[in-house]
């Protein structure tokens, strides 16, 4: 579908004055795979993005703590977050404008506000990165989250501290979809497993690439960095965990788009939050190098980009995800910020 903005729309945006022609956005999506994307949107609207992208140091806390502190006078349309927890908790703040895009009305429920307070889109799974020299055997690969805890891989696994990104929501999908009891378990298990903790997700990779470990817990983006990586050809794999009948699934965490409450445009708001939850937009951010996983069936995708029909996705409720972070956030530092 080429047409993104409805014709409607588009003339409306067209008659605007010189300083409504601009949307303000703030961006936790790596600069070089969505400065493309919002480029487009400029060459097809006429209308200028001015972007502030995330900080890799600040993560995506920092775009966050910027909506909260303007919150009595918006600077920002338009958050695009690269993951799911803190926009939820921003609609709990009431800092989100209420927008239930017709771009977005075929995402799956699972991945849409009921209030139309953000949506989500083009995901990344939480995969196993497989050093296949070091474990040559598919059948004797890890299959679930519990083989990094088990005696057969002691010592062998790598994890991101969950403190911070996506092992902090996946530590969070855990105690909201296991309990309290299982999770904290699972969570002791890592340290007692000598389970090697990093301080984030690129490292986990690194390791396992470089044959330090033989596995660990990952993003799909970054499993793909090392996946296509030419000179030298590392030997990685990615198991897509408790994907059997028995399995509790594996997380898929997406981008999310929301519309911030007063922004100064939401005119042309409205347009970018409906050419962000384009099919289109799905295709190109699963064709770039960050192999993002469209979340509606029959978007195009390169044949190494594994949709949710291929394997089993890990059921949650976002809000209740959100709700255990707030829960068991103090616990997590506890744990983890020891070593």
């Amino acid at each position: 579908m080429k047409v993104l903005v409805s014709a409607a729309l588009l003339l409306a945006l067209l008659s605007c004055s010189r300083s409504e022609q601009e949307v303000v956005v703030y961006c936790a999506l790596d600069r070089n795979f969505s400065e493309p994307i919002l480029r487009e949107f400029e060459q097809r609207t006429g209308v200028r993005v001015r972007a502030e992208f995330d900080v890799e140091a600040a993560k995506t806390v920092g775009l966050v703590r910027k909506i909260e502190e303007e919150a009595n006078n918006p600077r920002c349309d338009v958050f695009w977050n690269n993951e799911i927890i803190h926009t939820i908790r921003l609609k709990k703040q009431g800092l989100l404008a209420p927008y239930a895009s017709p771009a977005g009305a075929d995402l799956p429920a699972a991945f849409r506000d009921t209030e139309g307070a953000w949506h989500g889109f083009a995901a990344r799974a939480r995969v196993f990165i497989v050093n296949s020299e070091l474990l040559p055997d598919a059948s004797q690969r890890p299959s679930s989250y519990l083989d990094l805890v088990g005696e057969r891989f002691r010592g062998q696994g790598a994890m991101a501290k969950p403190l911070t990104g996506t092992t902090m929501t996946h530590a969070a999908a855990l105690f909201a979809k296991l309990g309290p009891d299982k999770a904290r378990e699972f969570l002791q298990g890592v340290i007692q497993n000598e389970v090697m903790l990093t301080s984030g997700n690129a490292a986990v990779m690194r390791q396992v690439r470089d044959g330090n470990v033989a596995f660990g817990f990952t993003d799909t983006d970054d499993y793909n960095v090392a996946r296509v990586n030419v000179s030298p050809r590392y030997p990685v794999t990615a198991v897509y965990p408790d994907s059997g009948p028995d399995g509790i699934g594996t997380l898929l965490i997406p981008n999310t788009v929301c519309m911030v409450k007063g922004g100064p445009n939401p005119q042309g708001a409205r347009a970018l939050v409906d050419f962000l939850l384009s099919r289109e937009v799905e295709e190109m951010l699963a064709l770039s190098d960050s192999a993002q996983i469209p979340l509606r069936a029959g978007v195009p995708k390169p044949e190494h980009v594994l949709g949710p029909e291929g394997f089993k996705v890990m059921e949650v409720d976002f809000e209740k995800v959100a709700d255990a972070l707030d829960l068991y956030r103090e616990e997590l530092n506890e744990l983890f910020l020891r070593g």
